[in-house]
């Protein structure tokens, strides 16, 4: 048994972010499936969004958010999140993140970017690898903390629900983790458990999300007994690279904020298409943009599209986008006298485990933050650049919960038990149900849905779901079983969401349902219940 305070599945920004609060008062372990830099934080390139120039407000940016979020933002926690957005950005430098400033001949201070949706320049950032920079910085100050201890390569089998010592109504009371290294599941211990495990990309046939984004915690979090909402809203973004030796690699909305056209390849005219599907034209929202690639993509037959930014001066693109630059000139794109070859890919999972301001679920003791977790800040589509500071402010905001909860004991909790399963006679089932999931969630729930494609993506699951319970049963769990366990529970909660929203709204677009309906409600999934 691993006795701690708090346990924190996750070792992006949210749960790293959680662990520091945490570290000086509690007993703070962190599991993560892969190495600690393996998630989608470090891929972030755009920044974070943060009222900090003189002519904007927290009203603006609040403004955006709505507006972005399609009427389903929770203006509550929208304005929890943007007040205290400055907040965690001087936070992050006093850790010593080297963010991009701008020239003292300009006056000096914070470069602030634009990105699409956004209506002023309030995007701070490290050139375009933020996340890369900002995750740096948190590991090592992690590493050298003496009160946390890390567990990289434990992948999350499932939470430990029960009452406490004294009281009747369940709680979260631990988990269960296969150490891959060893094969063997572990019990942990905790009066405090904080899912941050990201999003579900990879349940997805192109994403932009590394191969950890599973999941995971959402899936855990349901099976638990805890409500889920807005899962249908599955955000695409709209320039990720077409290059057959390039896997999800984002092309940053930054881009188009510092001037990049979007335009049709020279093979069907080379023309710009964008004004003619939005007045914001490049810079509209991405679920906008998103449907309109994905419209020029089926109208010409194309397998892509064009990003233009070109007209720049190369040593503006050095300066602002030397990653992207760089990686396009290892592919054999000099992003500085030609387009970039982009298509959409799914992106970023906008709903999630039900919380409170706190980050509290429905299960006392259990918290989810991050892409995990579904606050309201987000509504029908996450304006650009607000996820990260979201991991921020609610890593801080749980914490503070935590650390002002009163301690309660725990009884003990069993050790695994694998004494009734053997080893997998072949693990083909697992490759071929990962593909086929991936296959037709891509073409049946993607950018633009119908009830009958629905239809036919929730009888596949139904599907997938008795062969990989019956598999689960017997045999002895694996990574990559525990992985496509969880993103068929995740198809199954987006496609129940999509089915159950009768209009067109954010980043749920249905042909059946093209109009928005009134009044404007999130969707929640309760289990047990249909």
């Amino acid at each position: 048994m691993r006795d701690f305070d708090v346990l924190i599945v996750g070792s992006g920004l949210a749960g790293l972010s959680a662990a520091l609060h945490l570290a000086p008062t509690h007993r703070v372990a962190v599991l993560t499936k892969r190495a600690l830099n393996d998630g989608s934080s470090a891929w972030a390139q755009g920044g974070i969004a943060a009222v900090l120039a003189a002519g904007d407000s927290f009203d603006a940016h609040v403004e955006d958010t709505l507006v972005a979020g399609a009427g389903l933002c929770d203006p509550a926690a929208t304005r929890f999140v943007v007040e205290h957005a400055p907040e965690a950005i001087g936070w992050l430098r006093e850790l010593g993140v080297p963010f991009s400033e701008e020239p003292e001949q300009a006056g000096g201070g914070l470069h602030l970017t634009r990105e699409g949706g956004h209506s002023q320049r309030r995007i701070v950032h490290v050139t375009d690898a933020t996340g890369a920079a900002v995750q740096q910085v948190l590991i090592e100050r992690v590493r050298r903390t003496p009160n946390i201890s890390l567990f990289e390569h434990h992948t999350l089998v499932d939470l430990i629900t029960g009452p406490k010592v004294g009281l009747d109504d369940p709680a979260c009371l631990g988990l269960y983790a296969l150490d891959d290294r060893t094969d063997e599941v572990l019990a942990f211990h905790a009066p405090h458990t904080i899912l941050a495990t990201g999003g579900a990309g990879k349940v997805y046939l192109y994403t932009t999300n590394p191969d950890t984004a599973t999941g995971d915690g959402i899936a855990a979090a349901w099976r638990a007994g805890c409500r889920v909402s807005n899962m249908e809203f599955i955000q695409f973004h709209p320039t990720c690279l077409y290059h057959p030796h390039a896997k999800s690699f984002l092309i940053s909305e930054a881009v188009r904020g510092e001037g990049g056209l979007l335009k049709l390849p020279e093979s069907a005219g080379g023309t710009r298409f964008m004004p003619a599907h939005d007045g914001r034209a490049e810079l509209a929202p991405r679920d906008v943009v998103a449907r309109a690639i994905d419209f020029e993509m089926k109208k010409h037959g194309l397998d892509c599209v064009c990003l233009d930014i070109s007209h720049q001066p190369p040593e503006f693109l050095k300066e602002h986008f030397p990653n992207i630059l760089a990686r396009c000139l290892e592919l054999g794109i000099d992003i500085t006298r030609e387009p970039i070859p982009v298509v959409p890919a799914a992106h970023y999972t906008c709903g999630g485990v039900l919380t409170d301001l706190a980050g509290r679920t429905d299960l006392p003791g259990l918290y989810a933050i991050g892409e995990t977790a579904c606050t309201g800040l987000h509504g029908a589509n996450r304006l650009a650049s607000n996820s990260l500071v979201e991991c921020m402010v609610f890593a801080r905001a749980a914490a503070q919960h935590i650390a002002a909860a009163t301690p309660q004991p725990l009884p003990a909790l069993p050790a695994w038990d694998d004494s009734r399963v053997t080893d997998a006679d072949e693990c083909v089932v697992i490759s071929h149900n990962w593909s086929e999931l991936r296959h037709f969630m891509w073409n049946y729930v993607g950018i633009v849905r119908t009830d009958k494609r629905l239809e036919r993506a929730a009888h596949r699951i139904a599907l997938l779901q008795a062969e990989i319970a019956e598999f689960y049963a017997n045999f002895h769990v694996s990574r990559d079983l525990l992985e496509l366990r969880n993103l068929v529970q995740v198809a199954e909660l987006i496609v129940r969401s999509a089915q159950m929203r009768h209009e067109s709204r954010g980043l749920h677009f249905s042909r059946d349902w093209p109009e928005r309906a009134a009044p404007a409600a999130p969707t929640i999934l309760v289990p047990g219940a249909r």
